[in-house]
């Protein structure tokens, strides 16, 4: 079981493209986040999704057998390996957060995605790049899913 949060943090004026937010995944084996860190590892959240959502069909197909993550401006880290039978084990610094199988790591992915472009992006600046590059990134990961 994997669940995958992507928050923005609030106090930052008026929505922008590079707004900090962070990533949160938790599995049966523990739970990491960007915040709360030292020093901080916010990310630009909106790119920062994209970029996970690009990143992560070649390994949901099996045309890779392991995918690391970094957020867009951050430390933050996530690293997927695919098994035998497809199942996925998502770890951060050498711990296993947990394993699913790969349909469900591409929801734990895509649910907080869409709730992250369903209450933001319509407030991002029109044409801004950040807007264009997670819409896009969106369709190409549902489109990847089949």
């Amino acid at each position: 079981m994997i669940r995958m949060t992507f928050t923005v943090r609030p106090g930052q004026g008026e929505p922008g493209d590079f707004d900090l937010g962070d990533i949160t995944c938790e599995g049966e084996g523990g739970s990491v986040g960007s915040a709360g860190h030292v020093p901080d590892q916010g990310m630009m959240i909106h790119l920062s999704v994209a970029l996970l959502l690009d990143s992560l069909p070649p390994l949901l197909t099996g045309e890779r057998k392991a995918v690391s993550f970094v957020g867009t401006g951050t430390s933050f880290r996530l690293d997927f390996r695919r098994g035998r039978k497809g199942v996925v084990a998502v770890s951060a610094k050498g711990t296993v957060l947990g394993e699913c199988g790969v349909v469900e790591l591409a929801e734990a992915v895509l649910r907080p995605a869409l709730k992250l472009e369903e209450e933001f992006l319509s407030r991002l600046p029109a044409g801004g790049g950040a807007s264009r590059d997670l819409a896009a990134s969106l369709e190409r990961f549902r489109a990847s899913m089949g």
